[in-house]
């Protein structure tokens, strides 16, 4: 039998603490302060579930408002105590929804993490899920941080640390006082690369709000100051995360982006950093990200299998009209690219 119950905010860190979980920043309490502060979104609760009287999972939700709905989303929830089976993936996926009907009617979908393709899933509405990424090894130091990456990582770090014209440095200070230099670097890297960045305050709110203990900002500056390179990285625990990151387009060439990475390899190491999730790749479930594979993938010689994002809808009927929508929607676009 398998069972939901509410948690509080101390009981669910003790919980995750207890059960030597390794969690993300987004299913951690410091994340969800940072998104009370997102116009449209509030924190909704944290959830035990539980299958035959004992825990099995762990997930906190944050409420999303748009398009006049609502739906939950578990950035990388629920937290499995051990991998499930399918079986028992989709018995916790029906208590959640069973549990999420009764307590609040406003809810459309949960969006959050299931390995499997069970039933009561969808592809999400938005967003791009993946089920691969890269997860480093930082223990042991700088030199063996460097040896645990392919030839071609370790080829191209050590170029950069001989002939890259850049100076890194924790930057967090820096750009908790003006993020304004920091924020160019990333509207050309979005014109160059082909997205839309998120408005600078969510930038400077992560910054702020999670912390310096939750987020630091390493900047590469070539000889005359300017900055050539930048990424946020998350902290939870000894799990880091390479948040953002963004590059002068001139500097490309020149193995500043690897000089910053390597430099915060080793930073988030002396930190007390074990693992370091890279966030990402592109693989047969997500190929819309195999750009990504290039850089990321020369860094670690395994890939890591981790559940997508996937729709689960509670409302139904109602979920059915989004996907219409979204169809109508998309194949207005297409018509419009072909004008």
């Amino acid at each position: 039998m398998t069972e939901v119950r509410e948690l509080s905010r101390d009981e669910f860190e003790q919980l995750i603490a207890d059960a030597e979980l390794m969690v993300p920043i987004e299913q951690t309490m410091a994340w969800a302060d940072y998104q009370q502060g997102v116009p449209g979104r509030t924190f909704w609760g944290c959830l035990a579930i539980a299958q035959d009287g004992h825990d099995v999972a762990y997930v906190s939700f944050v409420d999303y408002e748009t398009h006049g709905y609502h739906y939950l989303r578990a950035h990388h929830g629920p937290q499995w105590i051990s991998h499930p089976t399918v079986e028992e993936e989709r018995e916790a996926t029906k208590a959640l929804i069973a549990y999420v009907r009764k307590r609040d009617r406003r809810v459309a979908f949960m969006r959050m993490s299931v390995d499997a393709e069970l039933p009561e899933t969808c592809p999400t509405l938005s967003s791009i899920p993946y089920d691969t990424t890269v997860v480093m090894d930082l223990t042991g130091g700088d030199e063996e941080i460097l040896n645990r990456m392919k030839p071609r990582g370790r080829r191209d770090v050590r170029k950069a640390l001989r002939e890259a014209p850049v100076t890194c440095a924790d930057e967090t200070d820096k750009a908790l006082v003006s993020f304004d230099e920091y924020y160019a670097i990333m509207v050309e890297t979005a014109e160059r690369d082909g997205f839309s960045p998120a408005p600078k305050s969510d930038y400077e709110d992560m910054l702020r709000v999670l912390g310096p203990e939750h987020a630091r900002l390493f900047a590469a500056r070539l000889e005359d100051g300017t900055v050539a390179s930048w990424s946020i990285c998350t902290i939870s625990g000894k799990l880091a995360t390479y948040y953002y990151a963004a590059s002068r387009s001139d500097v490309r060439r020149s193995f500043a982006t690897d000089r910053i990475f390597f430099f915060a390899c080793c930073e988030l190491g002396k930190r007390g950093c074990t693992h370091f999730d890279l966030m990402g790749i592109g693989s047969d479930f997500s190929p819309a990200l195999n750009g990504l594979n290039t850089f990321k993938t020369k860094f670690a010689k395994e890939v890591t299998h981790v559940a997508p994002d996937r729709d689960v809808p509670v409302k139904g009927a109602f979920y059915k009209s989004l996907q219409v929508g979204k169809r109508v929607l998309t194949a207005v676009r297409e018509r419009g690219k072909e004008d």
